[in-house]
């Protein structure tokens, strides 16, 4: 009569989730219910997808934006916390992380529609009034004292990591590494004890190659970059990062940012201001509070120099 395996089992789940795909690796004991795991995954990232998205008409991000100004708007639990969390981080960053760039990124082509010189030419004329002016909470609503259209796509997708987080531990999972994209989650160590092993990307259009390495333990990993996500004008790449300030794609953007933090939203919001805010003023401003992140920057021939703040980066390649 044969022994049966008591040994974990690898598990590596996947399904569709903002245009992309979500993951989650993790070892579990013979016989755990995968199938409900899984989908457990999908019902957390979808919740995020309909209550965050620009693609979904019927989202509670769009209705809020096609709310009259001065409405209190009943908003979910989520999002409300989603939206203060953007407000801070648009505080602490001097505006360099901003949700209110909405206008633009559908001007420039980055929303479900395609560009438009008029919208273009509106949204960088227009006068520039940015979440945390605009918004104001109350008891689970929101109201917009001026007209603003709202982005999350700098914040979404790390809230999605997190909430994967959350539903496997709501299941008994306590070691595990969770993602969308490049928006990373470790949860605990691998089952050697080691820690979770995350590549930083080569800032390369053509091809995925890894830059450096890192080693994560219950914290997250969030990039924003130039080079998979752009439009071109005039022969010119633009980033899909928005300047906050101009209503524009920035125009010499870091080739990436990449920061840890404890949460991936935290962690994907701050990767979108410090490539608002530059290599010079960002790197200043992490280390100032306390921030790890890498950016990566690329000369004229492609030459990648690196620039960390932090110990988790001292020896990025």
């Amino acid at each position: 009569m044969s022994k049966m395996s008591t040994d974990p089992v690898r598990h590596a789940l996947s399904g569709p989730t903002m245009g992309t795909r979500w993951s989650a690796l993790f070892w579990a004991e013979p016989g755990f219910d995968v199938a409900r795991i899984r989908s457990g995954l999908q019902a957390a990232v979808d919740e995020v997808d309909a209550q965050m998205s620009i693609w979904k008409t019927d989202s509670a991000l769009m209705l809020l934006n096609r709310a009259p100004i001065g409405a209190a708007v009943p908003i979910p639990a989520m999002l409300e916390q989603v939206l203060q969390l953007g407000v801070a981080i648009g505080k602490a960053s001097g505006g360099a992380f901003d949700m209110g760039v909405g206008d633009a990124v559908s001007a420039w082509g980055f929303g479900p529609g395609s560009a438009s010189q008029d919208s273009i030419r509106a949204a960088m004329s227009a006068r520039r009034v940015s979440a945390v002016e605009a918004l104001a909470f109350g008891q689970g609503t929101v109201t917009k004292r001026t007209a603003i259209m709202l982005d999350l796509n700098g914040i979404a997708k790390g809230v999605g990591v997190d909430r994967l987080a959350e539903s496997l531990s709501a299941f008994g999972v306590r070691d595990a590494l969770v993602g969308i994209d490049g928006e990373m989650r470790a949860m605990g160590h691998r089952p050697d004890a080691q820690p979770w092993t995350v590549a930083v990307e080569k800032p390369d259009p053509d091809r995925r190659a890894p830059h450096s390495v890192l080693a994560l333990t219950n914290c997250a990993v969030a990039t924003s970059g130039d080079y998979r996500h752009f439009v071109t004008v005039d022969g010119r790449r633009l980033s899909h990062t928005i300047d906050p300030k101009r209503g524009a794609p920035l125009l010499q953007p870091p080739a990436s940012v990449t920061v840890i933090a404890p949460s991936c939203a935290v962690a994907d919001a701050w990767a979108t201001a410090l490539m608002v805010l530059g290599p010079a003023e960002g790197s200043a401003l992490a280390r100032k509070i306390g921030l790890e992140a890498l950016f990566l920057l690329c000369d004229e021939r492609d030459t990648v120099r690196a620039r960390g703040v932090g110990n988790s980066f001292v020896h990025a390649a």
